[in-house]
Parts: structure tokens; sequence; C-alpha cells
């Protein structure tokens, strides 16, 4: 059984909020991607101790958990910055010049792929395909796609944020 050790009144919040995720979908097939999904949603990230808490409410091998939250991009087990930037490297927008805006944004920035700028604002990514290769290059921040992106207008968009 996971014993609940984090003392913050905000993460105690976030675990019932994911206790009653977790109730809603147990038992069903196919389930557990949707918990994590939504568990990182309420939390941010997926630590190894939420992993054990959903493991241990789903009643299912902690393994299983931690696996699938490894193999799919979209899980992160590090806290991440306030907006995602993702930079979609399928072919057709890395042959329209999705590979510069990698660079620009690395230097921008200043973080490594997979890193979030030191002030927490921006968490810098790549996709191997968003699903708008008649848009490339296309990046997305957040849940929103932004298209045929230049470096110039990378700049002008993070200045909206």
């Amino acid at each position: 059984m996971y014993a609940y050790t984090n003392s913050s009144t905000e993460d105690k919040s976030k675990y019932n909020s994911i206790a009653n995720l977790i109730d809603l979908h147990k038992g069903r097939e196919g389930s557990l991607i949707q918990v994590l999904h939504g568990a990182q949603k309420i939390y941010g990230y997926l630590p190894l101790d939420l992993q054990e808490f959903i493991a241990d409410k789903m009643e299912v091998p902690l393994s299983k958990v931690s696996g699938v939250v490894s193999f799919y991009s979209f899980f992160s087990v590090k806290p991440r910055g306030q907006h995602i930037i993702r930079v979609c490297m399928g072919t057709a927008c890395y042959v329209r010049g999705g590979k510069e805006i990698v660079e620009h944004l690395l230097d921008t920035l200043g973080v490594e792929l997979g890193g979030t700028t030191a002030d927490g604002k921006f968490t810098f990514e790549v996709a191997r395909c968003i699903g708008s290769c008649g848009l490339a290059p296309a990046i997305m921040i957040d849940d929103v796609v932004y298209k045929q992106m230049t470096p110039a207008k990378v700049n002008t968009l993070l200045a909206k944020f």
C-alpha cells in the first residue's frame, strides 16, 4: 500500500484529485494512459512517488506505470515550465526549416532539448511529428499549433508570452 508522505496542503489536494480521477477509470481496459495524462495535467509532471501512488491505486505494477511514462515523450518525470514549446521534426517540417528553428530556440532560450528556462517560463522539446505537415515548419506552444515558422516569427511569438 502506498504511504503518502508529502506534507504540503497543495500536494495533498492534487493527490486527492488524482485519486478521484483513478476512481473514475480504475478497472477499465486501457485506462492507464488516460489516468497518467490527467495526473500530469493536475500535478504538472509524474515523479516516482506519484507513479507509485498511481500504481497502488490502480492495482498495477509500478514497472507498468513507469514503462508507459518512459515510453511516451508526452510524459515528464521532471517539473516543466509554464509553457511547453515543441518543434516538429517530422520530415516536412525538418526539410522546410525545422532544424533552424530548433537551433534558434536553443540559443534564444539558453536551454538544452528537454530543458526548462531558469525563470520556469518555457520547457523546450522536439516532437517527431505533430500531424501538421501542410503547415510546415510548425511548432506547438502548449496545445496551439503555429504554422510556417521562421526564427523571426518565433521571436515575435515568444514576445507574446
